[in-house]
């Protein structure tokens, strides 16, 4: 049987792990070498691996707590943090942790923040101070994460699609992604923005507005606002988000986020 038919049959009964603990393990080192990925884009969309969701699940049903050091820091944990990280081509400054199964591309800069399992991060990304990609997350190339960003993670159910920052997309401070929302290529949110899978994304650069859910367009200009709703003790202000323009079509992609920024008024 091939490791993925091991892992789906484990599965699907736990009685079979032990004959899945090696296929287990393989998947595993392979996600942490980036030689698979939970998710991939396929002819224009998104695609989940569903089985390799599985193994991570099962991986964590294998695994036991024990005590690990990295230099004077101290954990308590069943997976252990990414290793050889110089020979990866990857920057991690103390207390940064990147968790064994995630793969970084060389170029790849981690503050104090942290990527979980699963999660794939592209070359040229910084992951800023305090800045989380959950697990199974999957960052494009050139992306900012700025401080405080949180990238949730989408573990279960296994067929559930992660949250996906396409190429070159910028996210402002303390922005919250979760529940396999997508940013799409380009796209700046500005600071503070909440997108889930349910987040009316407003477009409010058209005469007459349009609404998307769980997909910020690319080179989108994204900010956080509010709009009413009526119930039955009065009107109230929900949570949304506003598109305000867009990111010019410039080859410099520097100057044209620069420009958006500073044309939009974005706080970031």
């Amino acid at each position: 049987m091939s490791d993925r038919d091991l892992i789906e049959a484990a599965y699907s009964d736990h009685d079979l792990l032990g004959e899945a603990i090696d296929a287990v393990e393989r998947t595993i080192a392979l996600l942490d070498q980036g030689r698979l990925r939970v998710a991939e884009k396929r002819d224009g969309s998104w695609e989940v691996n569903e089985w390799i969701k599985e193994a991570i699940l099962l991986y964590f049903r294998m695994t036991e707590l024990h005590t690990m050091t990295a230099g004077d820091f101290e954990y308590h944990d069943k997976i252990p943090t990414k290793s050889r990280l110089h020979e990866s081509g990857i920057r991690v400054v103390p207390p940064g942790t990147v968790r064994y199964g995630a793969y970084c591309e060389p170029g790849v800069v981690v503050m104090p923040g942290y990527i979980n399992i699963g999660a794939y991060v592209g070359a040229g990304t910084m992951v800023d101070t305090w800045a989380t990609v959950g697990s199974c997350a999957q960052v494009g190339r050139n992306v900012h994460l700025s401080g405080g960003v949180g990238i949730g993670g989408v573990l279960e159910p296994p067929n559930a699609r992660p949250v996906i920052i396409e190429d070159g997309a910028f996210i402002g401070s303390r922005s919250i992604i979760t529940e396999g929302a997508i940013v799409a290529e380009g796209a700046v949110l500005g600071a503070n923005t909440t997108i889930t899978a349910t987040t009316p994304i407003i477009d409010v650069t058209v005469p007459e507005s349009v609404d998307y859910r769980g997909r910020v367009p690319p080179r989108a200009v994204v900010v956080p606002g509010t709009r009413p709703r009526q119930f039955a003790a009065g009107t109230v202000q929900l949570q949304c988000a506003y598109i305000i323009g867009q990111r010019s079509g410039s080859t410099d992609d520097r100057t044209s986020l620069n420009d958006a920024l500073r044309t939009f008024e974005v706080t970031v």
